[in-house]
């Protein structure tokens, strides 16, 4: 049964750090695309980072140079660190896997990210509250 349990998440000020982690079970973590992704309200969910199967790690260009993602295949665990933390980016934070992401989302930047359709798991999400 494939499981994506994430952690972490709490009330913090704003300029503050937090990380997530997303422990996963039941399928191929280390050669996945795993993401996190976010959500406000009943807003669509909105990718955040990635790391694909290749390893390429991806940012949405409103946390570029403030978050990092990262994965542990040892521990089956995806990380996401956040500093510089802004009111803005208060959200429910969803991790998500796929066996390969095949839908992507490209950024002004450069940058891509999956596309929420793309993913095949998902969490149930741990919330992120940003106080100014």
């Amino acid at each position: 049964q494939v499981q994506l349990v994430e952690s972490g998440g709490g009330s913090v000020e704003a300029g503050g750090s937090l990380k997530l982690s997303c422990a996963a079970s039941g399928f191929g973590f280390s050669t996945s695309c795993v993401a996190w992704f976010r959500q406000v309200g009943g807003a669509e969910r909105e990718g955040v980072a990635v790391v694909d199967s290749d390893g390429y790690t991806g940012y949405a260009d409103f946390v570029k140079g403030r978050f990092t993602v990262s994965k542990d295949n040892t521990k089956n665990t995806l990380y996401l660190q956040m500093n510089s933390l802004k009111p803005e980016d208060t959200a429910m934070y969803y991790c998500a896997a796929a066996g390969r992401c095949i839908l992507w989302n490209q950024y002004a930047s450069g940058s891509r990210l999956p596309d929420y359709y793309g993913m095949d798991y998902w969490g149930n999400g741990t919330l992120v509250t940003i106080s100014s």
